[in-house]
This record gives C-alpha cells, structure tokens and sequence, in this order.
C-alpha cells in the first residue's frame, strides 16, 4: 500500500512567511488560439514538501543538485509526537524506537496541509540530532515547516544534521500515516544551485 504524503502545492499553499509564494498561470492557451495549453509556475522551493540542501544554513556547503539519492529511498522509520508542546522534545538517543534507524519521519500534527502555518511545533533537540547522524541518521523528515522552531535563528538542528552528514525533509502530509515502519521514496528534483528541492515523498507499507 503507498501512502502519498507529499503536500499538494497551489496558489494559496502557505509559504514560510516573508518568503515567495507559489505561483502559476498559463503561457498559452488552446481556448485562446494556442496550439497546445503551456503553464508555468514560479516561488520558492520551500513551498510544499520539500528537501533542504546543506547550502541552506551554511554558504560552500552542497547545494540541491548534490543530495544524494540514497538517503531519500529506503527503511524508514515513523514516529508519532503530536501530542507533545511546541519545542524541544523529550525523546532521547536511547528510545528504543530509535535503534537502527536510517531514516526518521516525525508527525508533529503542526502540517501545512491543514490549510494554515502553524505558529510553532515540537523539534528534536540537536543534541540528539548531532548523536543520531553520528550513529548513522541518514535522513530526518518533519510534517512541519522546518526540524527548527520556527523562531530560530541559529537552525541548530539543521546544523546538527548537515553537520553529522544526514539530509532533511520538511512539510510532509503525515496525518493518514500511523507510527511504523516503512518503505520511503522521496527523491529531490535535480535542480542546480539552489538550497532546496521540491519532492513527491511516498511511504509504502511493510
């Protein structure tokens, strides 16, 4: 069974405020004349759900045409803490739930998808970010807007992460999707230079 937990992106999806909508229209039109009917879109690539690129919070660092594809396909591992405050969670480097894990999905019920920006959401605290990477976290995937608050401006945890060599996805559509183990594929578009990259992210049930 797959599961699409990919944000569907239209005027109006919020964006990260102060950033560019997502915009779109038409080129060409056949009602009009046109021999065939041509769109175009424009706006940020944080829009929807998306991968960030190292470039992101740290100028040199790689940007979206080098994520590499391996950390974006395989197990993964879905955690639900919707019922936890805004802020850093409680959960440490020793829950069982975390053994082994290579890929980590948070549902903090704070997603776009819902149709609002949340005003904030819970986060790992990068501490157990940084121990998680260094244990071999290859990717770390919220269903909120970012894996920091949204206050922040240190984006400690996406440091921890790009930091310890794992990727990060953001504004995944959880809510269907139970506490569990999967399958994940969620490539990033091959788009050159930029610190984002939008993706069709899919869990497929064990």
């Amino acid at each position: 069974m797959l599961h699409d937990i990919s944000v569907e992106v239209r005027v109006g999806t919020p964006e990260w405020p102060g950033d560019a909508p997502f915009e779109c229209g038409w080129t060409m039109r056949m009602a009009e004349g046109g021999s065939v009917n041509l769109s175009r879109i424009g706006g940020s690539p944080h829009v929807g759900t998306h991968a960030d690129a190292p470039l992101h919070v740290h100028d040199g660092w790689p940007a979206s045409d080098l994520l590499p594809l391996e950390a974006f396909l395989g197990d993964a591992v879905v955690i639900d803490v919707s019922g936890s405050p805004a802020g850093p969670l409680s959960i440490g480097v020793d829950d069982a739930r975390l053994a082994g894990v290579e890929r980590l999905l948070l549902r903090t019920g704070h997603c776009i998808a819902d149709g609002a920006f949340p005003s904030d959401w819970p986060v790992l605290d990068p501490t157990v970010a940084a121990t998680l990477a260094e244990r071999g976290l290859r990717l770390f995937g919220v269903d909120a807007p970012s894996v920091d608050t949204r206050h922040s401006t240190q984006l400690e945890v996406h440091h921890a992460l790009f930091g310890g060599g794992a990727f990060v996805l953001e504004n995944l559509d959880l809510r269907g999707v139970s506490e569990g183990r999967y399958e994940l594929i969620a490539l990033p578009q091959r788009l050159a230079g930029l610190d984002a990259a939008p993706v069709r992210a899919v869990l497929r049930s064990r």
